[in-house]
């Protein structure tokens, strides 16, 4: 199964503390013991390397990086139809526009699963959303 991971997901998964890091590593462990694949976009990529770049903090930049570029990650085009489908999600739903952006990547990128920690998600219909529990 392909599961789009919301930028937070991966964020929490590459933190070292929290329960939400407990939380996101149980997950993603799970995702690869049932052969799911996370999938992302260069929206992701982008939220996920922004504050490691303001802090210089080199080591969690690398770790991003090495994340993105593993093989069995699956980097979701972010398209004119992602756009397009963006501005539906977002004029029906009032969601914000990155996470409209990551709904319809990951929609019209064959995806079959939403992964989130965003409760205010799970109400969106064209893709089953998950909340991380």
């Amino acid at each position: 199964m392909l599961i789009y991971c919301d930028s937070v997901i991966l964020i929490y998964f590459l933190d070292s503390v929290g329960s939400f890091n407990v939380r996101s590593m149980a997950r993603m462990a799970a995702m690869q013991a049932a052969g799911d694949v996370p999938a992302f976009s260069d929206l992701t990529r982008l939220e996920c390397r922004v504050k490691p770049l303001k802090l210089g903090a080199a080591t969690t930049l690398t770790d991003f990086d090495a994340f993105f570029s593993h093989p069995d990650v699956r980097i979701v085009p972010i398209t004119t139809a992602v756009f397009d489908r963006a501005t539906i999600i977002r004029a029906a739903h009032n969601f914000k526009l990155g996470d409209s952006l990551h709904l319809a990547a990951a929609v019209e990128g064959g995806c079959e699963r939403f992964l989130t920690n965003d409760n205010r998600l799970a109400g969106f219909t064209d893709i089953p959303v998950e909340v991380l529990p």
